[in-house]
């Protein structure tokens, strides 16, 4: 379990947060990290975020497509990664599809991404291609 992330979007937390937070707890026991899909599109809750034993903040795309024409975009993106980091929380960003986009990501401190710049989605057996490639690139 150990190398198991739940993931789990805000609405999913939303309806009797005891419960949820007793159901995530067990998860917790067993080693699984818990991460937060979407992050910012719905429910978003300082509250619920700090009740919530969560390892991880995935920031959505809605943020992170319109980096870096979208200034809004740009603070909101920087402003969760910080909020993340003094919570000791993982920030992962989704969605980057441009080198500008990683680069400001980077400068962020958010090492943690996904998106069509680095890989399209892929099956099992090309995976092992992939890590491969870039281990021979540097």
């Amino acid at each position: 379990p150990a190398y198991l992330v739940f993931e789990i979007t805000e609405s999913m937390l939303m309806g009797d947060t005891d419960a949820a937070i007793k159901q995530l707890n067990q998860l917790k026991r067993l080693g699984v990290s818990l991460s937060i899909d979407d992050f910012g599109t719905g429910y978003s809750s300082l509250n619920y975020l700090k009740r919530f034993p969560v390892d991880e903040l995935k920031i959505d795309r809605s943020f992170v497509k319109d980096i870096p024409e979208d200034q809004n975009d740009m603070d909101i993106v920087a402003a969760i990664i910080a909020m993340a980091q003094k919570m000791q929380l993982r920030v992962v960003a989704e969605g980057v599809e441009s080198e500008a986009q990683a680069e400001f990501l980077k400068q962020n401190a958010c090492y943690l991404v996904q998106g069509y710049y680095f890989s399209m989605p892929l099956a099992e057996q090309e995976l092992s291609h992939l890590t491969f490639s870039i281990k021979t690139q540097g």
